[in-house]
């Protein structure tokens, strides 16, 4: 069994909770990086106290045409993602939470900042109006103003041409990228596209993990992540929806998976209770 690194949980549904309690706005969420970043922050650091090693921004949908249709800046908001999770982990660091990360005497090693992209608003041509240059003048956009993560995430994915291209200026960057498609029957997504598909436009770009996250809970996860580890070499990345199963039982069902993938996390409708789950079962 490869080690397994731990990736966060949700983020929208996470965050609109938490502003309800705090009274606030349902709104987009990326908003939440310049309206109310304590929020952001705080489940950033529940996140890594529940084991995380690798946290998310809070700029999934954070790019131009999104941001300037509600009135803001999409490379500000991305730039504040990064500054508000990179504080997470400063402020986490420093806490009497860090010491225990690294266990059995293991130094401590400093979790790591994500950025966070997924697609457009609108599909990429023939599925949509997006031509090919506009979407990667917008990917290019949203690249430099994520300068300063540790590594990219591009995940929800359901058309390989359009990850592809978002990888190519993710690449740009010069750090590690990692690429997830969401799945919506089997091993093909919603627009068709399949593993092979994705493996072979992703080949020439040399990125550093693939795998699906989203989709669905781990019963049908897991068949795919078994694909994937029949097909490619690259190390594996699976973080699917909770399906409304518990933390244990979200852990317990994702077991078979483990010697296969080298990070691992929980999507739609999980928690930092379900990262908890999942560290124990990695250990």
């Amino acid at each position: 069994m490869s080690k397994i690194t731990l990736l966060d949980g949700a983020t929208g549904t996470m965050l609109w909770g938490m502003a309800a309690d705090a009274g606030l706005e349902k709104v987009s969420v990326w908003r939440y990086n310049k309206q109310a970043p304590q929020i952001v922050k705080r489940l950033h650091s529940a996140y890594l106290e529940a084991g995380s090693d690798i946290i998310y921004t809070n700029t999934f949908t954070a790019n131009g045409p999104a941001a300037e249709s509600e009135g803001f800046s999409a490379p500000e908001i991305i730039e504040l993602g990064i500054k508000i999770a990179k504080e997470a982990v400063s402020e986490f660091c420093s806490s009497a939470e860090a010491p225990a990360r690294g266990g059995s005497g293991r130094p401590f090693k400093r979790p790591l900042v994500a950025l966070d992209f997924g697609p457009l608003l609108k599909p990429l041509e023939p599925f949509g109006p997006i031509t090919e240059d506009e979407c990667r003048r917008i990917y290019a956009e949203m690249m430099e103003a994520g300068k300063g993560a540790d590594l990219v995430v591009l995940e929800t994915f359901m058309d390989a041409e359009s990850l592809a291209i978002a990888a190519g200026e993710a690449k740009r960057l010069g750090i590690p990228v990692l690429c997830s498609m969401s799945f919506h029957k089997g091993s093909r997504t919603f627009f068709g596209a399949g593993i092979d598909g994705m493996l072979e436009v992703l080949k020439p770009l040399d990125v550093d993990a693939v795998g699906l996250n989203c989709s669905f809970g781990p019963e049908n996860a897991v068949p795919v992540i078994n694909e994937f580890a029949e097909k490619t070499s690259l190390p594996l990345l699976l973080k699917p929806n909770t399906a409304d199963l518990s933390p244990e039982d979200f852990a317990a069902a994702l077991e078979p998976a483990l010697p296969l993938v080298s990070y691992l996390g929980s999507c739609c409708g999980s928690s930092p209770e379900y990262i908890k789950a999942l560290k124990k079962l990695a250990k």
